[in-house]
């Protein structure tokens, strides 16, 4: 299941936002710096990160605490590095399974 929905917040980062300095994200989502981004850190500071769409918060929040810890993001930044381009771009489900 998580992988799954990995795969959505994935598919929904563009190429460019995935070769993004990941851990500068998160810093700058964690405003109170508390290790975990919560979902109103999440709703006022994405758009300071110019993803179009941005990933939803849900699809991220694997463990649903309403809070994503650096190892869901961590998650999220390889998924979003491993999925092929033409998956991304795709109205398609012909993608491999593994995504």
């Amino acid at each position: 299941m998580r992988k799954v929905l990995i795969a959505a917040v994935a598919a929904m980062i563009p190429a460019s936002a995935a070769l993004a300095d990941w851990a500068s994200d998160f810093k700058t989502l964690d405003t109170d710096g508390n290790g975990r981004i919560s979902r109103t850190e999440y709703e006022a500071n994405v758009s300071k990160l110019k993803l179009d769409p941005a990933p939803t918060f849900t699809a991220m929040d694997a463990d649903v605490n309403n809070g994503v810890d650096e190892d869901e993001w961590a998650t999220a930044e390889k998924m979003a590095k491993a999925f092929p381009v033409s998956c991304k771009s795709s109205g398609e489900s012909w993608c491999p399974k593994g995504y």
